[in-house]
């Protein structure tokens, strides 16, 4: 005689699961609906940077840190072998202004950030626009490939859109160099930064009152120079977008100064 299956006890609670979920959304609504009555837009941003925060932590779906308008990639664009440290976390509210320009420029560079003629990230400091001294320079010279121009015109486009001040900062290997033009490479990269300079100013407009050149030679090195790999990514130039905290250490611009005296400095000071 076969046996009879009992019964399964029918659960009475999945509607707590739909009823949370109401809940979180509701919550989410007048969140948007509050922020978006205050005069104080940055204390808007804190409060919905806040609760996103503690949605995140509390495993809250995508679809509501949508709603409050978060920024989290569904899926993170991968690293390649050539890029620095890319970010991938949320940012920082001081760097949240130039959330808009990292994300500008890596569309706008990805060709050349795959290819390692550029690199791109960004820190406490601001956006940092790493070029490849090997495809923008000559060896050992300081006169722009006019090949690599059109990588200039990407960048330039988006550092047009923005105020920041902006900091041309020359590097090189610690091969030591001693030509006709440059006795050391302290020289090479200060010129290397002022050429970038004038070429910002003189193609694109990019208003010299906002710049200023810096050359470290090698003593901010990226890699080892023991080896041709490290050498060759340590010779760069990068172009720094300083955020509003890079900017807490730094001179002000003096507003009589004439706008063909840029700065033009280093870091063992000279001038």
């Amino acid at each position: 005689m076969a046996r009879t299956k009992k019964a399964q006890k029918e659960n009475h609670d999945r509607w707590l699961v739909s009823y949370a979920d109401l809940v979180t959304l509701l919550f989410a609504f007048f969140v948007v609906m509050f922020a978006s009555t205050q005069s104080d837009k940055s204390r808007a941003k804190a409060i919905s940077a806040a609760v996103e925060n503690a949605l995140q932590n509390g495993g809250i779906p995508p679809q509501v840190l949508a709603i409050l308008g978060g920024t989290k990639a569904a899926t993170p664009a991968p690293k390649t072998g050539q890029e620095r440290t890319v970010q991938e976390k949320p940012l920082p509210a001081h760097l949240i202004d130039l959330a808009a320009a990292y994300g500008a420029l890596r569309e706008k560079l990805d060709p050349e950030i795959k290819n390692g003629a550029v690199e791109l990230h960004i820190e406490e400091r601001g956006i940092i626009i790493g070029l490849n001294s090997a495809v923008f320079f000559p060896s050992g010279g300081d006169s722009i490939d006019k090949s690599v121009f059109s990588i200039l015109d990407k960048v330039a486009s988006v550092l047009n859109q923005l105020p920041n001040p902006l900091r041309l900062e020359g590097h090189t290997d610690s091969v030591p160099i001693n030509t006709a033009r440059f006795q050391s490479n302290w020289e090479l990269s200060a010129a290397r930064g002022i050429a970038m300079l004038r070429a910002l100013d003189e193609n694109y407009g990019v208003a010299r009152s906002r710049m200023a050149v810096v050359g470290y030679a090698d003593t901010q090195s990226l890699e080892s120079n023991e080896s041709e790999e490290g050498r060759r990514k340590n010779r760069r130039v990068d172009i720094v977008i300083v955020s509003a905290y890079g900017m807490r250490s730094e001179p002000k611009p003096s507003p009589a100064a004439p706008v063909q005296n840029s700065q033009v400095r280093n870091s063992a000071g000279v001038h």
